[in-house]
């Protein structure tokens, strides 16, 4: 087995002590040929959402350089926002920080309820097929569109900020008024943030502003909707 290929995921913390471990430690088990079958461009990553901060349970491939006990990106953040009612994302364009463009597909996993508890995300790396493609495509009449930029990244503060930056849209946290302090907050719980550990705290710090006040805010934003 290559390095590539070879899972990387802690037994300790996949244990079938429920149905939702049971699935993670059997999908963690077959990580690896799954990886393997598909080719040598290819990454999967399983993901405990019950877990936001350290996610990652078990990796098999190398595409996003993440490991066991990585943060989620801004695809997971947005899934776990919606719970029970999350629906797959399949063949999704992504950028890494180093430039690699990745087409993604993440999964929800169900426990037997029906209960949302995590996700399988699969990446393939497909910068040097998107060069080919564009060279094809300057031939017929332009390039082909640039993928947004993703987060792969272990602390998942980072994800909080970049996020976070996303909405302020490069102005000054001291210029922002009361509304525009709500409408960021609106944005950030849409988007799941709010259900990380000290994401609430992490957000007001950045913000300029008491956690009371960020809770205030987030008790408003959910009683109108």
């Amino acid at each position: 087995m290559s390095n590539q290929t070879k899972p990387r995921h802690a037994p300790s913390k996949v244990v079938a002590s429920s149905d939702a471990d049971l699935r993670l430690g059997t999908l963690a088990a077959v990580l690896a040929p799954m990886a393997q079958a598909i080719g040598e461009h290819c990454e999967i990553v399983l993901h405990d959402y019950r877990r936001p901060e350290h996610s990652v349970v078990a990796v098999a491939g190398n595409v996003t350089h993440r490991k066991v006990g990585s943060a989620m990106s801004e695809i997971g953040l947005s899934v776990m926002a919606e719970g029970d009612r999350a629906t797959n994302r399949l063949n999704y364009l992504a950028a890494t920080p180093s430039g690699r463009i990745v087409k993604s597909s993440t999964i929800v996993l169900r426990d037997s309820g029906g209960k949302m508890f995590g996700a399988l995300c699969i990446n393939m790396d497909i910068t040097e097929l998107r060069q080919a493609a564009n060279v094809l495509a300057g031939m017929l009449g332009g390039p082909l569109a640039t993928p947004a930029p993703t987060t792969f990244v272990d602390d998942i503060r980072i994800v909080i900020d970049t996020v976070l930056a996303e909405q302020l849209g490069g102005r000054a946290a001291g210029s922002l008024t009361r509304d525009d302090r709500i409408g960021i907050f609106r944005a950030l719980d849409e988007r799941g943030v709010f259900g990380i550990k000290r994401g609430l705290s992490e957000v007001a710090e950045r913000l300029g502003i008491s956690r009371a006040t960020g809770y205030t805010y987030l008790q408003q934003i959910r009683s109108a909707r």
